[in-house]
């Protein structure tokens, strides 16, 4: 698999692989949204990665989703995550931080308001938050006004400005899961009337509007996009996949992003088709060949020799083995990632994964 230890041009930076570190909530974060000494030292860990892209991040208030999730709008957001980068940089590092405005995934017990979660239409994810105090199901969102969507692009642009103030080397936008600009583009979650709903053009809107707003904020070469075509998360159902994607793609192609990053959901003619629309770097998070199993290295370098990606992301593998590139390199063979500790805890699961012996 030597094709996964090529160097890679992102953006500005140069990756001296092609293993990315994917996205994966943890759920470590103190209330207020600080990330703690033991997130630094989990993604220090994971430093030879080609790049760390963290953990979803909110980009304000309204934007959480979940207990115990980080945030990048406050000054000691900012202070704490910058010991993560001086870490990780300090190894050798690349990180870029995800930012991710959940929408209607949330509840009102998370917000000091405790008003309720916000969406492009009043329809409900149909799915439940977990709560100490048991299972909450997510209410019905406020159909977001005009201005509530221009407060939400400008927070993605200031939480991206805190994140290189940071010490990131970029930021990448969540476009995908079922979360905000998700359920924005989905015509299931999305049936408004405005210039916001209805057609595809309409439905990328918002998606484009943040990704241009980021960019302008801190550099196209330091902005990411991921997306999820056909995936079904968060209750997010789209009818018109292949068109859909292929106008985002369009729209977004001329920013000069550092990259687009594609978690594949089966569909691998979707991937081509957006690989062939798109002239920039492609990060693919492969839809494994045995379902229910996680994406692995062979699927990635099978992806890379086909040409639809030019770098892999992956998730289990990287959170239960902190040293992945000497595994792949070897062989194996892998820790086997414990699911009981996903979110939330301590060390266990976290930072105590071992390493290679010798």
């Amino acid at each position: 698999m030597d094709e996964l230890f090529e160097p890679l041009p992102i953006g500005k930076l140069e990756l001296p692989n092609r293993l990315v570190m994917a996205p994966m909530t943890r759920s470590r974060a103190f209330e207020d949204g600080k990330v703690t000494e033991l997130t630094a030292e989990y993604y220090r860990q994971r430093a030879g990665a080609g790049l760390i892209v963290t953990e979803a991040v909110q980009p304000n208030v309204r934007g959480q989703g979940y207990m115990w999730t980080p945030g990048l709008h406050s000054g000691e957001q900012v202070a704490a995550w910058r010991k993560v980068t001086d870490a990780v940089h300090a190894d050798g590092g690349r990180i870029f931080a995800q930012l991710m405005h959940s929408g209607r995934v949330g509840h009102p017990v998370l917000y000091p308001d405790g008003g309720l979660p916000v969406g492009p239409s009043p329809i409900p994810s149909g799915d439940a938050m977990f709560h100490p105090d048991g299972m909450l199901d997510h209410p019905e969102p406020r159909e977001m006004a005009r201005d509530d969507i221009a407060e939400a692009v400008a927070a993605f642009a200031a939480a991206a400005r805190n994140a290189i103030e940071a010490g990131f080397d970029g930021i990448e936008i969540h476009g995908a899961n079922g979360y905000l600009i998700h359920q924005f583009l989905g015509d299931g979650s999305n049936v408004r009337t405005d210039e916001y709903g209805g057609t595809v053009a309409n439905r990328i809107r918002f998606g484009v509007e943040v990704a241009r707003a980021v960019a302008a904020a801190v550099g196209p070469e330091r902005v990411g996009f991921r997306v999820s075509p056909g995936n079904g998360a968060g209750g997010v159902t789209e009818s018109d996949v292949p068109d859909l994607y292929a106008a985002l793609v369009a729209a977004l192609a001329p920013l000069g992003l550092a990259y687009l990053h594609v978690m594949e959901a089966g569909n691998r003619e979707v991937t081509r088709l957006i690989r062939a629309g798109w002239p920039g770097a492609l990060v693919l998070n492969p839809h494994p060949v045995a379902d229910g199993a996680p994406s692995n290295p062979e699927d990635g370098a099978a992806a890379l020799r086909e040409g639809v990606a030019d770098a892999i992301a992956l998730g289990q593998l990287w959170l239960a083995n902190p040293d992945l590139p000497e595994r792949v390199r070897a062989g194996g063979p892998y820790n086997a990632a414990d699911a009981a500790s996903f979110y939330g805890g301590d060390h266990r699961g976290y930072t105590d994964y071992p390493a290679l012996a010798g």
